[in-house]
């Protein structure tokens, strides 16, 4: 019976022995998992002033604090809490785990664990929180050997960064941004307490949910470190007293939601870990450039609806405001009567189903607008819609509509430079194309601008004919007949190739391209137009300035260029197109103030309305249009319809930047001369006509 009873000892310490060899074979591989974990961490986009405009994460929002950045007091307040003799301890503390066994076996079931914050590291990251003498066991040993492996500021830096702090909120630093909108070396004491007070739990501590609650645990906390001699009785009864102001808000903090789903889309391929690798990214977007874009966008959408509402209220009633559509009651164009004998255009406009809806049904009216800086190419505002919480659709990247007639100053840009110049005549008169005109997809610009019998093309002008007008008049006054004829005398086949050299794709190979029958997206537009708005060098937008790693290398997104042409022929365009502002189509872009060139763009039964302008050092790209392809409404042209957004922009920018440039420059080689029909710019590449019709007698050019 006694030896019985001894091998029966030995058998249990063999047992128990090999267990815990077991147990600490496998604790290797764990505890270099801790040392090698990756927590999640969040990516923040911010502006070009380094306001953040969004974070991005996966699961877990979690801003990293390395432990330099983390305050003594904040390493007190918890340590005063959760394990005041963590500093003296080899990961487990004998006398609390005893105090806890003793007190789950006079109550019968498990109240409490004992556990250090090494072990609560443990448990966080490679255990699981059932409660069973299996899980405590590993947990005990694995820390004492984390111990030997990490220094105490090292697991400290893990518990801080890794502890979920409600709200959403993972990690101290995180909770302090979020609860207080401060820094950790910003925090009071009372502060510090509530946020050390909350990983016990979460839920109940939460500041925005149970304010009463967690000042209590605070104050606890304040009390325990009286107690121990970590605080003086000033800085107690000063924390007791206080109430910090608590920030309840959502985790995004998206201001600007077009732009970061573009941010995503944009580097998702080259950074798959773009939510968890807790990249800075920073755009070239300026959050008070963006903020008047949309209010630009919203207010040329609310007086498109404002005005059919007055030339056809019988049809038409008026949907509420902008800022009420994110509670989804706003209404687009509603038919409100028979759809018989109304005017041309608005029957299919009011067939239109536009009851609110989510996603929104056909016909939707919106818009985009996508500004950049001229000389630098980068994107200071981007805005895709009228409302992303009702339509998170992109138009200014994903929409790709037809451009109407600001494909014209590419044409005569082609022009200019095979020697034409503003002073040269051209026929503006009406015209009739037959079979061998090689026009094979005409169907594209049917029914606006044209009239068709079986094979014979009538092309025709918005408004009235100019006979033999200049170039200049041409262009200043968007003439169909005389474009089209610039064309056929130029020949097809060169400025069809030159809008493919210019960037343009999936472009027409009839003459449908001459009055904008090819589409693009508006921040396709926004680098075509750099052409001119840049003198002569087109630059590809840039929305991402750099992105800088967690470990702090730097990636720069470079500028992307193409020289087309000088500066001095782009300038001819360029004085055509400020014509167009002061005294063309575009004349409700006008302001006094500062100059503005610009062209605008219809197409077909006034589907799509562009503007696309600027300044001499921002341009603007504006686009309204209905999500179906539909009319936006009878005489709806881009003339009416997209300059007033352009001219509230520039009105709002001069408010909050008053020092921008106002005058374009002239370059170096342009002259002017005075005929009797006007004054005329040229080059000696672009020259005046040989002989000019109705030349005046000036004995002298001016040259620039």
């Amino acid at each position: 019976m006694k030896y019985l009873f001894f091998f029966s000892l030995v058998g249990i310490f063999c047992g128990i022995s090999l267990y815990l060899y077991q147990v600490y074979s496998e604790s290797r591989d764990e505890i270099a998992n801790i040392k090698q974990h990756k927590m999640d961490i969040t990516t923040q986009i911010f502006d070009r002033k380094e306001r953040l405009v969004a974070n991005l994460f996966d699961k877990q929002y979690r801003l990293y604090a390395h432990f330099s950045e983390i305050p003594p007091r904040v390493i007190e307040a918890l340590l005063a809490v959760e394990d005041t003799l963590f500093f003296e301890h080899v990961g487990i503390n004998p006398d609390t785990i005893s105090r806890a066994m003793l007190k789950n076996a006079l109550n019968m079931r498990w109240l409490e664990g004992g556990s250090t914050l090494t072990q609560q590291v443990v448990k966080n990251v490679i255990l699981t929180s059932e409660k069973t003498l299996k899980r405590k066991i590993k947990e005990a040993m694995f820390a004492v050997l984390l111990e030997r492996e990490l220094s105490k500021e090292e697991i400290l830096e893990i518990y801080l960064n890794y502890i979920f702090l409600g709200h959403g909120y993972y990690g101290i630093k995180t909770a302090a941004l979020g609860y207080f909108h401060k820094n950790l070396n910003e925090l009071s004491l009372k502060e510090i307490s509530m946020l050390v007070g909350l990983p016990k739990a979460p839920s109940t501590y939460d500041p925005t949910k149970n304010l009463h609650y967690s000042l209590g645990r605070a104050n606890s906390i304040l009390a325990r470190m009286l107690d121990i001699g970590w605080i003086s009785q000033e800085e107690y009864d000063l924390g007791i007293k206080e109430i910090p102001e608590i920030y309840d808000e959502s985790l995004t903090q998206n201001l600007a939601p077009y732009v970061v789903d573009e941010v995503v889309r944009q580097l998702t391929p080259m950074y798959p870990d773009l939510k968890t690798a807790g990249y800075k990214i920073k755009l070239n977007i300026d959050l008070d450039y963006q903020n008047i874009a949309q209010e630009a966008l919203r207010y040329g959408y609310s007086k498109i609806n404002a005005r059919l509402l007055e030339k056809y209220p019988t049809y038409f009633k008026q949907r509420e405001s902008v800022q009420d559509s994110q509670e989804h009651q706003q209404q687009d164009l509603v038919h409100t009567q028979s759809t018989s004998k109304l005017p041309d255009g608005v029957k299919e406009l009011l067939e239109i189903d536009t009851t609110p809806a989510y996603p929104k049904k056909a016909g939707e009216l919106n818009g985009a607008i996508v500004i950049t800086e001229s000389q630098t190419g980068k994107i200071l505002a981007l805005v895709g819609g009228v409302d992303y919480k009702r339509s998170p659709f992109n138009r200014a990247t994903q929409t790709k509509r037809q451009f109407g007639s600001s494909i014209k100053p590419f044409i005569y840009m082609l022009a200019f430079d095979r020697g034409y110049s503003p002073a040269w005549k051209i026929t503006d008169a009406p015209r009739r194309f037959g079979i061998e005109s090689n026009i094979e997809n005409i169907k594209n610009i049917k029914n606006a601008n044209k009239e068709t019998e079986e094979d014979i093309w009538i092309p025709k002008n918005v408004g009235a004919y100019g006979g033999l007008v200049s170039l200049h008049y041409a262009l200043q006054h968007s003439a169909n007949l005389a474009t089209i004829n610039l064309v056929n005398q130029i020949g097809f086949d060169f400025i069809y190739r030159g809008l493919i050299d210019f960037g343009f794709q999936n472009v027409p190979k009839d003459m449908s391209i001459v009055l904008g029958s090819l589409s693009l997206s508006p921040l396709d537009a926004a680098r075509e137009y750099s052409l001119f708005s840049n003198y002569g060098t087109m630059l590809t937008p840039r929305l991402i300035d750099s992105l800088v790693t967690q470990d702090g290398e730097v990636y720069e997104f470079p500028l992307v260029s193409n020289e087309y042409t000088q500066p001095k022929q782009a300038f001819l365009i360029i004085d055509i197109l400020r014509d167009v502002v002061n005294r063309g189509t575009g004349s409700r872009a006008r302001l006094q103030n500062i100059e503005i060139a610009g062209k605008t763009g219809t197409s077909n039964q006034n589907i799509d309305a562009w503007f696309c302008g600027f300044s001499p050092s921002i341009q603007t790209v504006i686009w309204y249009g209905r999500d179906d392809n539909t009319p936006i409404g009878p005489a709806e042209t881009g003339g009416i319809v997209a300059p007033p957004a352009s001219a509230y922009f520039f009105s709002k920018l001069l408010e909050i930047e008053p020092g921008i440039k106002r005058k374009f420059h002239t370059p170096q080689g342009v002259i002017k001369k005075t005929l009797d029909d006007g004054e005329y710019l040229y080059t000696n590449t672009s020259k005046l006509p040989s002989q000019p019709p109705n030349s005046s007698n000036a004995d002298e050019d001016l040259i620039f």
